[in-house]
């Protein structure tokens, strides 16, 4: 990854994380989320109940765009839903590396964990 890229991803901006609803209509919701790039791993902090982390729960792939003006990253690959502890402290820490606060901590809280495999970039 060319170091502008990964200098983008850990600007604290907002993304937008596209999903598939069981009738295979795209949901699209603005998220906040991190990039680590040894692990080839985003990770997207949420709420069990929510429409995202539900569409996950269902499988399939999925895709985070960071944009901002005419530049952009999107990561796209394998979504997974975890409600492991260890795994939700792990995204608390990194969001607060990225975001400098705490995550919101609502009850169920789950994370989306995608499995990043192609990166598209525009202007990077």
């Amino acid at each position: 990854m060319k170091p502008t890229v990964q200098a983008f991803l850990t600007e604290p901006r907002i993304a937008t994380l596209t999903t598939i609803r069981p009738d295979g209509t795209p949901h699209v919701a603005p998220v906040r989320f991190t990039w680590d790039e040894t692990a080839s791993t985003a990770r997207v902090l949420t709420v069990a109940t929510s429409r995202k982390a539900r569409n996950v729960a269902t499988g399939g792939r999925v895709a985070l765009c960071q944009p901002d003006g005419f530049r952009w990253v999107t990561l796209e690959g394998a979504a997974t839903l975890s409600a492991d502890l260890d795994r939700v402290a792990i995204a608390v820490r990194w969001y607060h590396r990225r975001y400098r606060c705490a995550p919101p901590a609502p009850a169920g809280r789950v994370v989306i964990e995608i499995a990043v495999n192609r990166i598209l970039t525009l202007n990077l």
